[in-house]
């Protein structure tokens, strides 16, 4: 008998045991619940693995019987590798084993992020979706040495967007398994449901998240925490009028939906009088380009546009239920970008809220146009720091892809700050370039002292975020071009195909940072 036939017979007679295991308790198996367990490939070996503690445990409990299973049910589990066993424990009809790669695995500089925590995220979720797809209810998940990282990646795994589907899928709890790091658990837990947020309200349709819509979830999020939280919303088009916010009324003004400027007020700090953090997110609900109109392929995705929005006020919620000391305000200008007889049209000039003249060649580049007015009102509470988050240019797209969102920053501290940030998170940030060669570029207008588009058409990212710059006078400013990142087809794999919602772990981490330097 060859080694092959051996292993298949042994195989073979598990399953049989299994199936009997099965039936016997076959009372659990209608309780829908599983576990997921993780394996490290060995140091030097190829077809061997190391429990991890949890898996060890359970295989002490069932007499060896799991490490028998995965001896003989095919290769040694590689990294993003997975197995099920059915009927190993009594308490668990079905038990996902997932592969974590390496087990020394920390920090890598070349990829800028810690490649542990991210194999825990993309193992975990494999795991938890395997136990879904099989319609199992509850999932106990064990930390695999870091139980925050391993909650993310349960929650992330798990969400799927089918609020509009008469068939969904399987609701899932979590909890976790075999560790005492229930702090951890629970902040990852949070961090999860904050990038979700953002992507429920980046994925859902434009004409059911309006501006209106979308103040109202935020605000929905925030009511608990009421006794720290101040909500403005701000509906009527005078109040823009009367703060003199012109490039934001201009991009509003074609479109039937009333415009919403959104404004919320965290105030976490022990200090009352410690300046804010300023998060500011463009809140395009939808863009059709507005007169400069954008071709029909693909802009069902432009319901996103409010991305930076959706993951500055995602953050701000997460910020809040982790009750993190620090003061922050969020800013969120919210309107569609429409093509109408109201429309601005291009060649207009429009006075933005510092009393600058922008001339307007290009409706298309709207987004710059809201955050001018916002980032100059953020100005107004005297900010520690101003962070805006935009879908701002497919340039950016272009330039990085979905590997890290776009960084420019006029200040070395700040960069820092949200760089060490990413490289926990493993949602990766990168700096670019803020040269006075892309300011002379917005600043070449023929009827105004700015212009919406480059006079070039090359490096469109960078001269977006010049522009932004006139408009900037703190110190500490950070503007991240996420449009490369706003969604997710399978190069994050503890992510399902869809809107993103990054980086707002990165920005919670940020501030949670930040909050510990005060």
């Amino acid at each position: 008998m060859t080694m092959f036939t051996l292993k298949r017979a042994l195989l073979t007679a598990a399953r049989i045991k299994q199936c009997r295991f099965f039936s016997a308790s076959q009372n659990n198996w209608n309780n829908r619940k599983g576990l997921v367990l993780g394996v490290y490939e060995k140091e030097g070996e190829t077809d061997s693995f190391d429990l991890t503690t949890a898996a060890r445990s359970l295989d002490d409990a069932v007499s060896g019987k799991l490490s028998e299973l995965l001896k003989i049910s095919g290769p040694a589990l590689k990294k993003g590798k997975n197995r099920i066993f059915y009927g190993l424990h009594e308490d668990f009809p079905c038990v996902a084993v997932v592969g974590l790669g390496k087990n020394n695995a920390g920090v890598c500089g070349s990829e800028n992020w810690d490649t542990g925590k991210e194999n825990i995220r993309a193992a975990l979720s494999a795991g938890c979706r395997l136990l879904q797809d099989l319609e199992v209810s509850h999932v106990e998940v064990e930390a695999c040495g870091d139980a925050q990282a391993a909650a993310e990646g349960a929650v992330l795994g798990l969400f799927q967007y089918d609020l509009l589907k008469t068939k969904k899928k399987t609701k899932v709890t979590t909890q976790l398994h075999g560790s005492d790091d229930v702090a951890g658990w629970e902040k990852g837990i949070l961090y999860g449901e904050g990038q979700n947020l953002a992507r429920l309200l980046m994925e859902g349709p434009a004409n059911l998240i309006t501006p209106t819509a979308f103040a109202d979830t935020i605000e929905e999020k925030l009511a608990p925490y009421s006794e720290r939280v101040t909500v403005h919303k701000r509906y009527v088009q005078s109040w823009i009028v009367e703060q003199q916010m012109g490039a934001f009324l201009s991009v509003s003004k074609g479109s039937e939906e009333p415009p919403v400027f959104l404004e919320l007020h965290y105030n976490g700090s022990p200090d009352k009088t410690q300046a804010p953090l300023l998060l500011v997110g463009k809140g395009i609900t939808f863009d059709s380009g507005g007169i400069s109109l954008k071709p029909p392929s693909g802009m069902d995705a432009m319901r996103a546009d409010m991305g930076g929005a959706a993951t500055v006020c995602a953050a701000l919620v997460t910020a809040v239920a982790l009750k993190l000391p620090i003061n922050i305000i969020g800013l969120a200008p919210l309107c569609e970008n429409m093509p109408s007889g109201k429309a601005s049209k291009p060649g207009d000039v429009v006075t933005a809220k510092n009393g600058k003249t922008i001339q307007v060649d290009n409706t298309d580049a709207e987004g710059r146009l809201v955050l001018a007015d916002a980032l100059c009102y953020a100005h107004t509470f005297s900010p520690r720091a101003i962070v805006n988050a935009a879908t701002l240019t497919g340039a950016m797209d272009v330039a990085l892809g979905s590997a890290a969102t776009g960084v420019f920053s006029n200040s070395d501290w700040l960069w820092e700050r949200l760089h060490q940030a990413s490289v926990v998170t493993g949602d990766r940030v990168w700096r670019m370039p803020l040269f006075q060669h892309y300011t002379r570029q917005v600043t070449d207008s023929q009827l105004a002292d700015l212009n919406n588009v480059g006079s070039s058409r090359s490096g469109g990212a960078c001269t977006a975020a010049a522009f932004l710059r006139e408009f900037v006078t703190a110190p500490h400013w950070a503007h991240l071009d996420i449009a490369g990142v706003m969604g997710n087809k399978d190069e994050v794999p503890y992510l399902r195909k869809g809107m993103s919602g990054r980086p707002t772990r990165t920005l919670v981490e940020f501030a949670a940072r930040l909050a510990q330097e005060a």
